[in-house]
């Protein structure tokens, strides 16, 4: 995240979607819009569909120097680090300079007084960089790299605040035991002296709604405040929890006490401390598909191009054309918007008169719930792992046929022992618009800790076969 004047901007991971890193603004640090894509064009992302799930765009970096934005990121599916520009948050973003001496994930940029760039990596390692030409102007060196026997030193971020150059990094690895710790000295180098007080920010082993927490990002209000934006996860459910909704951005306050920073409880303007960063307003509810551009929140699986995905074909639906033949395929035809709420109901009309395709839970490749409609019937699939099956089939004839998901809140169970289900149901609405529940399943497969990785479910439109077309799709909660 980085301030210009009164003005807040962050820039979030990507992975295997595209466009690639989504951008918000915010006047207040709470509420905020997404105003764009970094990577919103083919020439500055590619994603091999042979790289499958979980590639693609790591932890960029977002700050403001001598009235540019400058974004760093990794594509770990191709090339590695890659820098960007633009005079405008909301773009359009230079074409990547590719920084292939730069080795590693989860670079960060800091100017020194004499203007040089100093990237830190994961590791923890630094070294300087021409960013016009992306030569090296240094060799990488080693620098502090946490806590003596914490695990995966990753996400540092240097500032120079006072007297001192701050280090911070997460360690402790990206589940139940992350956590945020900090180092200074007097130099972008070094030598680093440890926070007596480390890790400055965890919730490992503390009850909290909001777990994971780390990969924090210290900026300066106009007011002198200071703040952390940082990832973590609202885990459901007994032990072992899970979490569906991927590591989501929550903020934190920061006071400075000896020259170090302290980190506050998470609070926001909800009712209740933990929540994730929300959006400015409301979103719409229905997406009815309108000739034009997409909304910068529909991303599509590692690429997206008017043969396979348009709004003009058919005016007021969406087309899709079919690629791979399920969303078992790394290439799938797939358009989807993030699941943002546990509980939540999302469904869209179908014509499949032309081909065959549905509506859809997705996690991965091995690891998504649909209902599949083909002009004659619907079927709910579910591939958990190496394991496909036809859960439900019904007839419903010919012409468009509106499909349903509904995700609901995980059920109590009946002791404490029992793990309870996480209820996903798919199903159909009747010509009186009554819903058809065909198959209830259990969300906790279609989660983080059963799939691995760190995304989260995105619920979307797919194309399994010839063309299909969507009238319109509503997210409720």
């Amino acid at each position: 995240m980085c301030r210009v004047g009164s003005d807040y901007y962050l820039a979030c991971s990507s992975f295997e979607y595209f466009p690639g890193v989504p951008i918000f603004h915010s006047r207040d640090l709470v509420h905020w819009t997404q105003i764009g894509n970094v990577l919103d064009r083919p020439s500055q992302l590619r994603l091999p569909p042979e790289k499958g799930a979980y590639g693609g765009i790591y932890a960029p970096t977002l700050r403001h120097h001598d009235g540019t934005f400058h974004l760093i990121v990794t594509n770990v599916s191709d090339g590695g680090n890659l820098l960007v520009t633009a005079a405008d948050a909301a773009g359009p973003w230079s074409e990547p300079l590719a920084l292939p001496e730069v080795p590693g994930i989860d670079p960060d940029l800091a100017w020194d007084e004499s203007g040089d760039c100093w990237i830190t990596i994961a590791g923890v390692s630094q070294l300087r960089v021409d960013l016009a030409t992306g030569k090296l102007l240094s060799e990488l060196s080693r620098t502090w790299s946490g806590t003596p026997g914490a695990t995966a030193p990753e996400a540092p971020h240097l500032y120079h605040i006072g007297d001192y150059w701050y280090l911070m990094i997460a360690e402790g690895g990206t589940e139940r035991g992350h956590s945020v710790s900090i180092a200074r000295g007097p130099r972008p180098d070094g030598p680093f002296e440890p926070c007596p007080a480390n890790p400055i920010l965890t919730h490992r082993g503390v009850g909290s709604p909001v777990q994971n927490t780390g990969h924090g990002d210290l900026v300066e209000g106009p007011d002198g405040s200071w703040w952390m934006v940082l990832l973590g996860a609202r885990p459901q459910g007994a032990c072992p929890s899970w979490h569906v909704l991927g590591r989501e951005t929550f903020l934190a306050p920061v006071a400075w006490v000896d020259g170090w920073p302290v980190v506050g409880e998470l609070a926001l303007a909800m009712d209740a401390p933990g929540w994730p960063l929300k959006p400015a307003a409301e979103e719409p509810v229905r997406e009815d598909f309108d000739p034009g551009p997409l909304h910068p929140r529909w991303i599509s699986l590692r690429s997206r191009d008017v043969e396979t995905c348009d709004t003009g074909t058919r005016p007021g639906w969406l087309t899709l054309r079919a690629r791979g033949g399920s969303l078992d395929a790394p290439d799938v035809t797939f358009l989807g918007r993030r699941q943002q709420h546990h509980t939540c109901t999302v469904r869209t009309l179908i014509d499949p008169a032309e081909g065959r395709g549905g509506l859809a839970v997705r996690l991965d490749e091995d690891h998504h719930y649909e209902i599949e409609a083909d002009g004659r019937e619907v079927r709910v699939h579910a591939r958990i792992g190496p394991l496909r099956t036809v859960v439900a089939v019904a007839e419903v004839g010919e012409g468009p046929v509106a499909l349903g998901i509904r995700m609901l809140p995980p059920e109590h169970a009946p002791e404490p022992w029992v793990i309870p289900l996480n209820p996903v149901t798919l199903g159909f609405e009747q010509p009186d618009g009554a819903f058809h529940p065909l198959a209830t399943l259990d969300g906790r497969y279609v989660s983080t800790e059963v799939a691995g990785g760190f995304t989260g479910r995105v619920l979307g439109l797919y194309a399994a076969e010839g063309t299909v077309h969507f009238d319109w799709l509503d997210y409720t909660c």
